[in-house]
């Protein structure tokens, strides 16, 4: 049988404290990507992205994807030239 999700989540708590370099390299890349997603979601004014991106926690993922695929997505479709003004 395979290992419940308890039971994964208990081993994956004991292979982080046994290893605090790599929770707090985790850490660090999860708050940069996050932080950089929000400001620009902010900047851009998409309150649904900044929902959840701010919700959401996916390791980073959702936030590269918001960065680097659906923003300029957004920015292509409204022909915008670059970014918003500060």
């Amino acid at each position: 049988m395979g290992f419940s999700f308890i039971e994964q989540l208990n081993s994956i708590q004991a292979y982080l404290e046994g290893n605090i370099l790599l929770f707090f390299v985790f850490l660090a890349w999860t708050i940069y990507w996050k932080g950089m997603a929000l400001w620009k979601a902010a900047r851009r004014n998409d309150q649904k992205w900044f929902i959840a991106i701010l919700v959401l926690n996916t390791v980073g993922i959702l936030d590269i994807l918001y960065l680097y695929v659906f923003s300029e997505q957004m920015r292509r479709k409204s022909g915008a030239g670059g970014e918003l003004a500060e």
